[in-house]
């Protein structure tokens, strides 16, 4: 009895180990090329971290220093309203229309499969080439958008040098390269809905809309927490788009903490206040998904 208890003991061991074994190489490079670069950039917004450090090697602690500047500087404030309005108006155009989609999707109709595979496309492209291909699309003089738009009768729309149509150029385009991701989660989680729920609900009359908000919405409440999570974070952090589209402007009108936290470091060579810019991000960015996530599991229990 006792060698057959140790013989199991032994190949438990051996499992773990196995299991260990492949799990290591993911955290080494989890740990290399994320964690590194997390804890370096947290170490430079204390450090007056500049171009001549890379000679002598030499980056002074200067405390709070670096997050007093890029607070106090001109654009901190507005580049943070605008990193609301772009992620607020980017969360809410990528959900609805990812939810309208992935309802529309999980009905079966010829070619369905076909057309899933195609709102694929907008993720799969580099967002740098996205961003190319939309600065094109809405060229205020050249551009396929004004053109149409010159068809009917309206005139052309300054979408990218006008100050007061910049940010909402720019979020419409962060909606179509982020509705793919949302589709892609919500038509996985409506799969999951057992469908003898629907089938029970529409004997009692619950169809259409009712049956949407009494059986699909609170069955899809843990992929929602995750899509709306994950958006939040991705949203916030997004640089491509916006530097292929405006590089910021016109006029500083489509500056966020991104751009900031891009131009201060790479334009300026700033890099201590250019890491501050991105460490008030990343706290951004826990905030949120700490608050969405604790009244998201309040709600759950109520």
């Amino acid at each position: 009895m006792t060698m057959v208890l140790s013989s199991r003991r032994r190949r438990v061991r051996r499992e773990d180990v196995v299991k260990a074994l492949f799990v290591v190489p993911a955290a080494i490079y989890i740990l290399l090329f994320f964690g590194y670069p997390v804890i370096k950039n947290v170490l430079m917004g204390f450090q007056d971290y500049t171009t001549k450090t890379f000679f002598t090697g030499e980056a002074p602690w200067v405390g709070l220093q670096n997050y007093v500047t890029a607070i106090t500087s001109g654009l901190f404030w507005p580049a943070m309203a605008n990193t609301l309005l772009f992620t607020i108006g980017s969360l809410i155009g990528q959900f609805v229309i990812g939810m309208g989609l992935a309802v529309f999707f999980r009905r079966r109709f010829p070619l369905s499969g076909f057309l899933r595979a195609m709102l694929l496309l907008p993720w799969l492209l580099p967002l740098i080439v996205s961003s190319a291909t939309w600065r094109a699309i809405l060229d205020q003089d050249s551009g396929i958008l004004n053109q149409a738009l010159g068809a009917v009768g309206i005139g052309a729309v300054p979408w990218l040098t006008s100050p007061d149509v910049a940010l909402a150029a720019v979020v419409l385009v962060n909606i179509w390269v982020g509705i793919p991701f949302n589709v892609t989660l919500l038509y996985g989680g409506l799969q999951d809905i057992p469908e003898e729920l629907y089938e029970a609900a529409s004997l009692d009359g619950a169809t259409g809309w009712k049956a949407f908000w009494h059986i699909t919405l609170p069955n899809l409440r843990p992929v929602m927490s995750v899509v709306l999570v994950l958006g939040v974070v991705y949203t916030l952090k997004v640089l491509d788009v916006i530097l292929g589209l405006t590089g910021g402007g016109p006029a500083n009108a489509t500056q966020t903490i991104a751009i900031r936290a891009y131009q201060t470091s790479f334009v300026d060579f700033e890099f201590g206040v250019g890491a501050a810019f991105s460490n008030i991000l990343i706290l951004l960015s826990l905030v949120f998904a700490l608050i969405y996530l604790r009244s998201n599991r309040r709600a759950v229990d109520e």
